[in-house]
């Protein structure tokens, strides 16, 4: 795969010369960017894949939720629906997809949406006679159609932007200098001991404008595992576990258990996979060799949303929120600073 990589690197430097002529359009105006007297705040990415977009999305949600009314706007990754729905107790993971369903079962006060056309999607929540105060636009970063009033960048402690290269020979989705447009980048998924001179360096390393910010965020994950009862997490060491994936990047989840002297055998899928029938049956009989009295599936809380969910008796799934390792107020200060200001010029 890596060789393949390499090979088709031609088509990187193609790839990333069109997407930098497309931003240089939105900067100059000659493509429309449209802006909207709303809060909005988008959470997203240079690359592919893995970056904790989710738990970040997550945070500004507990963040702000009692002084204002939110809505959260994805594209629904796929879903087998199109246009702008609103969630609610009858959608379906096919219908809006894993991650806003997770939103929507998670938080019961805000309004949860999906729309490819994230324009379209901020005009149809601004007519709803409950409009939120704010818009929280998920994995929006590269969607120049909208003028987002608050950019955040998150890049990963493992695979920085500026260490990485165009698709398809690197992860990016368009060049380093994208990250310009953020007010605030976040390092996600670092190791908790990470040291401040180790965390300058990084900082340092992104060569961040004057006008951005570089925080520093790690996984936190809960003290109990949850499905039809909760298990507190250390005593999982007990259990034979069988854990189960589809997300972008396993290791820190693997790291985790393996740090709690867990017992597991894992059978790993990509980002987002559809789970089959036939997926579906190599799980249970994967499960069913495991020779023991104490045993259980283990899975991601995306994962339990899309698959399993509270029909299934032995299926267990890990939350996970995202923490900072320092700084947390002056990061929620500027999120707050913001939100009060647009939402006084609104």
């Amino acid at each position: 795969m890596k060789i393949l990589r390499k090979i088709l690197y031609p088509f990187s430097f193609i790839y990333g010369e069109i997407v930098t002529i497309r931003n240089k359009l939105y900067d100059k105006g000659i493509l429309k960017s449209t802006s909207f007297d709303i809060p909005t705040i988008v959470v997203g990415n240079l690359s592919v894949g893995g970056t904790g977009k989710s738990p970040q999305i997550e945070y500004l949600v507990r963040l702000l939720h009692n002084n204002y009314k939110i809505a959260v706007l994805s594209r629904g990754y796929k879903r087998k629906t199109k246009g702008f729905i609103i969630a609610n107790e009858n959608s379906t993971v096919k219908q809006i997809g894993d991650e806003p369903m997770q939103f929507y079962r998670k938080f019961n006060n805000i309004i949860v949406t999906v729309d490819a056309d994230r324009v379209n999607g901020i005009n149809q929540l601004k007519m709803l006679s409950n409009k939120p105060d704010i818009i929280l636009l998920d994995d929006a970063y590269q969607h120049r159609k909208v003028e987002a009033g608050f950019n955040i960048l998150l890049t990963p402690y493992d695979n920085l932007y500026v260490d990485d290269t165009m698709l398809p020979t690197g992860d990016l989705r368009e060049k380093i200098t994208g990250a310009n447009r953020a007010q605030l980048i976040i390092v996600t998924k670092c190791p908790e001991n990470l040291t401040e001179e180790e965390q300058f360096n990084i900082a340092d390393k992104l060569q961040p404008e004057i006008h951005q910010t570089v925080f520093f965020s790690k996984i936190a994950y809960a003290e109990t595992i949850k499905g039809l009862k909760k298990i507190n997490i250390d005593e999982l060491c007990k259990f034979k576990v069988l854990l189960v994936t589809g997300i972008a990047k396993t290791k820190p989840l693997c790291e985790f258990l393996d740090l709690k002297k867990v017992d597991f055998q894992h059978l790993k899928y990509s980002d987002h996979h559809h789970f089959s029938e036939k997926d579906l049956v190599k799980i249970q009989h994967t499960f069913d060799q495991i020779k023991s009295d104490k045993k259980l599936i283990l899975t991601t809380e995306k994962d339990y949303v899309r698959v399993f969910d509270s029909t299934y008796e032995n299926v267990y799934f890990l939350p996970i929120e995202t923490t900072f390792l320092k700084d947390q107020h002056d990061f929620d200060t500027i999120i707050n600073s913001y939100v009060e200001q647009s939402s006084k010029n609104s």
